[in-house]
């Protein structure tokens, strides 16, 4: 079946594959009925929030259990900085997976289900035979060119999120992201990738001005069109200096902020540093509206 473009993206030339079976960790994980909190685990020295705080196994595998206690319905590791605003330095293969040898499986084994934030096919493959679920690729299946391979050959729902090489003031953002959506979505499809197992972001704070972010937290709606759930990550991110001048760790209240509102708009899944107060805010953000 062929789903609906949103606006702006040129119409698909091809067919979505069928339905896989029923079930699946990201079936599951939606049939929960409530936004889900994916806690971050950067095992890195160099993120722009956090870097080095977990880079000790040891210490990573703790704060697994942190998150997982605090509410986490997802844990999302990361061994190579992505740095959303430049700086970026590419890991090799080697280094990325010997930094996650000793923690995966590990954290796998905690019990809630793990995605690897990678960009290489390599190490996805490697990570999902680890333990791993879910496959989070900040290139949307469009820089490593045997990623939507391995993610098809595993049955693994995939989050292709939305990413520039630099931001471009000049141009439509949410056309743009639209676009670059329906290019993902093709891939996706021609390798066998089911568009149940596939979860749409828009990647905030990647490849994007201040305003560009807020404006696509602003018309999240606009990707609803795609039929897909939609993850927001904007914990910590910049766009909350652009309002307030704060530092990475002083940004809770504008995280919190804006994931709220992403939830309000049609996200599925937030993506964020401080599990605790964000499931304490969605708890009570639900509650009021049910009191209504």
């Amino acid at each position: 079946m062929a789903h609906p473009a949103a606006a702006g993206a040129p119409q698909r030339t091809v067919s979505a594959p069928s339905a896989a079976p029923a079930g699946g960790v990201l079936a599951q994980l939606l049939g929960k009925g409530r936004p889900l909190v994916m806690g971050i685990l950067n095992v890195t020295p160099d993120s722009f929030s956090d870097g080095g705080r977990f880079f000790d196994p040891a210490a990573a595998i703790e704060h697994a259990r942190r998150l997982a206690a605090e509410g986490a319905d997802i844990i999302d590791v990361g061994a190579e900085s992505t740095r959303p605003y430049g700086g970026m330095r590419p890991v090799p293969l080697e280094e990325e997976r010997a930094r996650l040898e000793p923690i995966l499986s590990a954290v796998a084994a905690i019990g809630i289900p793990v995605s690897i934030d990678t960009q290489k096919a390599a190490l996805a493959a490697w990570a999902l035979d680890a333990g791993a679920a879910i496959v989070n690729d900040v290139w949307g299946l469009q820089r490593d060119p045997d990623m939507a391979r391995v993610v098809a050959e595993y049955g693994a729902p995939i989050i292709i999120m939305h990413n520039r090489d630099s931001a471009d003031p000049s141009i439509d953002i949410i056309t743009d992201v639209s676009e670059f959506f329906s290019r993902s979505l093709e891939i996706a499809w021609s390798a066998g990738i089911a568009h149940e197992r596939i979860v749409l972001d828009p990647g905030i704070g990647f490849g994007k001005t201040a305003e560009q972010s807020l404006a696509c937290l602003a018309q999240l709606r606009t990707w609803k069109s795609f039929d897909a759930p939609l993850l927001v990550g904007a914990s910590r991110k910049r766009f909350i200096n652009a309002v307030v001048p704060s530092e990475p760790m002083e940004r809770l209240g504008g995280s919190i902020a804006a994931n709220l509102l992403a939830v309000e708009n049609g996200a599925a899944i937030i993506r964020v540093h401080d599990v605790a107060p964000t499931v304490q805010a969605l708890a009570v953000a639900a509650a009021i509206r049910h009191a209504r």
